[in-house]
This record gives structure tokens, C-alpha cells and sequence, in this order.
């Protein structure tokens, strides 16, 4: 009879561990959903519109021509070659954001225009953010420097 209730405990133990760790998995899907931000090239963005909830990062080179400020508003055009996405962004931009250069902005895709809170730029003549430079070269328009 004791071999029984040694064997209902054990059951009931790996039972109440599978339990806690679900709960565990699922309270930490919970608290990571809003710090996940995927990125995306203008190429992806306008093919497969996000939801203008979402927030996500987008990467591609700045249009010549194409900054215009206004106050500490700027708007601007991001493209990868393939397709290009307008941007507006209320702020300071980075000292080295130019036109023909690389960029990634976080924000949203709100009524076709890239709402960005956040815009990096690149650091140096030869620096472009990995998943830009993929982005571009998947285009066909982005040819490393051969230094």
C-alpha cells in the first residue's frame, strides 16, 4: 500500500512542476511581447503591411533628396532599392543622419508613414547596420567597401 501512495506523490509532483513551469513560460512571453521589435526592410513593409499597432525597427538608406524639416520635425524617405517608405520623426536627429546614408528608425506604420520615436544612424563612412546591409544586398544594391 505505501508503494502506491509513493508513486500518486511522485505523479502529483511532476504534475504541479508542469504546471509551474507553464505559468513561468507564459508570464515571461507576457512581459517580453512589448520589448520585442522585429525588423523589417521597405521592401517587407510593402508587401506585408503591419498593423499600425505594432511597433518594429525599419532599415535602408535615406533618399537623396528627400529631408525636409520643419522645427524638430523631420520627414524623410527610406528605401532599400526595391521599395521606399516615407518617414516622419519629431526630435533631434543623430549628428551624422544625412541623405545616402544608412539609418534604422523604431516606431510605427501609421495611415503609410513610418511614425518613428526613435532614429540611429551610422557611425563612420564604412559602418551599416547588419540588417540594413542584409536588406540592401537582398536588393542588390548594397556592395561592401574592400577595405
Amino acid at each position: 500500500m505505501a508503494v502506491g501512495l509513493k508513486k500518486k506523490r511522485r505523479i502529483q509532483l511532476i504534475v504541479i512542476g508542469f504546471i509551474l513551469m507553464a505559468v513561468a513560460t507564459a508570464l515571461i512571453g507576457y512581459g517580453a511581447k512589448d520589448g520585442i521589435e522585429f525588423f523589417r526592410s521597405p521592401s517587407q513593409v510593402t508587401e506585408n503591411t503591419p498593423p499600425p499597432t505594432e511597433v518594429f525597427r525599419i532599415g535602408g538608406l535615406v533618399e537623396e533628396g528627400s529631408i525636409v524639416k520643419d522645427g524638430t520635425t523631420a520627414r524623410f524617405v527610406v528605401t532599400d532599392g526595391g521599395a521606399s517608405v516615407p518617414v516622419v520623426f519629431t526630435g533631434i536627429l543623430p549628428d551624422l543622419f544625412s541623405e545616402g546614408t544608412g539609418m534604422i528608425g523604431t516606431g510605427k506604420l501609421v495611415n503609410g508613414t513610418f511614425e518613428a520615436r526613435e532614429i540611429l544612424a551610422k557611425h563612420d563612412e564604412n559602418y551599416m547596420p547588419k540588417e540594413v546591409a542584409d536588406a540592401l544586398k537582398e536588393q542588390g544594391v548594397y556592395q561592401p567597401s574592400a577595405d
